[in-house]
């Protein structure tokens, strides 16, 4: 019911709002694409990619590092439903916390390279830290969830300034909408259900913390190849595939009588 309020009140705001100077401009220029999300497929599939990419890592970081931790403390370390919410709310203020620091950085040095420090970090972390919460003690419990809500947070941070500019102004909108909603669906809905079933499964503790390796491990490359955005401007996209218009044949010389 408060959600319902608050999209409400942003619907109201949003369509009060004014563009941006950067897409009035390019739609008085008559830049604008017919259909933006054709447009999105046809000539930003790398921007594409990279959304997506970056996105899988923000949702199975949050979703499985954030979201999925109290059913993990319950179900394996055998916390009551009350000391798994206390530490889920913990984690949660976390993110909250850390989320203006990692803006600040990734401003500073760049997206490029914080992300990626955050990807090698949830390639090198996550099997220990679920590790760590499995042993079943209040300290190593909330330590381990601060850590992953840190390193969570700080993703989300990032990716909340990089996916947006690996777009050109045609598309942006669209193009971000379809990106992050797959991944998210992808590794954020469905990755706590996995993680969960696979431990009822096999009766291995440390499935989640394996299953957020292997995510930042297989998109490590995408964002190794992710052009810094941090200072360009929004009205160019990085990434963007241009599609040459056709060639028109040269005017024909004039010939020596018409040079006399």
């Amino acid at each position: 019911m408060v959600g319902a309020v608050l999209a409400g009140v942003t619907l109201l705001l949003r369509s009060s709002m004014p563009e941006s100077a950067v897409f009035t401009e390019a739609r008085d220029s008559g830049e604008l694409p017919a259909n933006p999300l054709r447009d999105v497929l046809r000539r930003q599939r790398r921007a594409l990619i990279a959304t997506f990419a970056i996105s899988a890592l923000g949702s199975v970081t949050y979703y499985v590092g954030v979201t999925y931790v109290p059913t993990y403390l319950t179900s394996v370390s055998g916390f009551t439903d009350s000391a798994a919410l206390t530490i889920s709310t913990i984690a949660a203020v976390a993110v909250i916390a850390i989320t203006p620091l990692a803006g600040h950085l990734a401003d500073r040095f760049g997206r490029r390279p914080c992300l990626i420090a955050l990807g090698l970090f949830f390639v090198l972390a996550p099997l220990g830290l679920f590790a760590f919460m499995s042993a079943g003690t209040w300290l190593r419990a909330v330590l381990g969830a601060l850590i992953l809500a840190f390193g969570a947070g700080a993703v989300s941070a990032a990716a909340a300034a990089a996916i947006p500019e690996q777009f050109a102004t045609a598309g942006r909108l669209s193009g971000l909408a379809l990106g992050y909603t797959l991944a998210t669906a992808a590794f954020g809905g469905l990755a706590p259900l996995v993680a969960q079933q696979a431990i009822d499964a096999t009766g291995w503790r440390l499935f989640p913390g394996l299953l957020v390796m292997l995510v930042a491990l297989a998109i490590l490359p995408v964002l190794w190849r992710l052009p810094e955005t941090a200072r360009r401007p929004l009205a160019t996209s990085p990434t963007q595939v241009i599609v040459p218009a056709p060639r028109k044949p040269p005017a024909s010389l004039p010939n020596d009588a018409e040079v006399r």
